[in-house]
């Protein structure tokens, strides 16, 4: 299936990716010398549309590192769409299990499911769907019910 342009990663804009770099490496030695990097961080989150935060830019075990936080930024976010069938959602969970590296389909995942975490699913499943298909991953998300308090 041919997902929509929107729920498709979008190419980078020329020149974002070097105007990103410099900003990420501006962030880093404002993080670093522990000084105030709400602006600049804002900045970069404007001109991204992207939410980090000062920890995005300390490199901790399991985090990516700068060449990977640069081409995240650089690449437009999913969006949630309040109109998304399940053909493709299954489609997303799809790709997700050709490149499971691919954090960009996963948060596009996450943000279009009621369902918190339901990434979870793919790469953490309960038992009953120990290598199940995109189907049944998409189903399990979509019967979620968050409980009202």
């Amino acid at each position: 299936m041919e997902l929509r342009g929107v729920l498709q990663r979008q190419p980078v804009m020329p020149g974002l990716r070097d105007a990103v770099a410099a900003a990420v490496l501006q962030i880093e030695q404002l993080v670093a010398r522990g000084e105030d990097s709400t602006a600049a961080i804002e900045a970069l989150n404007k001109t991204t549309g992207h939410s980090f935060e000062a920890d995005h830019f300390r490199y901790y075990c399991g985090q990516p590192d700068q060449a990977a936080l640069i081409e995240q930024a650089s690449t437009p976010p999913p969006v949630r769409l309040p109109d998304i069938t399940r053909d493709e959602l299954i489609e997303v969970v799809r790709r997700i299990l050709a490149d499971p590296t691919d954090d960009w389909y996963v948060a596009a995942f996450d943000l279009n499911t009621v369902m918190p975490g339901a990434s979870g699913l793919i790469f953490h499943p309960p038992s009953e769907l120990a290598n199940a298909t995109a189907e049944a991953i998409v189903d399990a998300a979509l019967a979620y019910r968050p409980i009202a308090l």
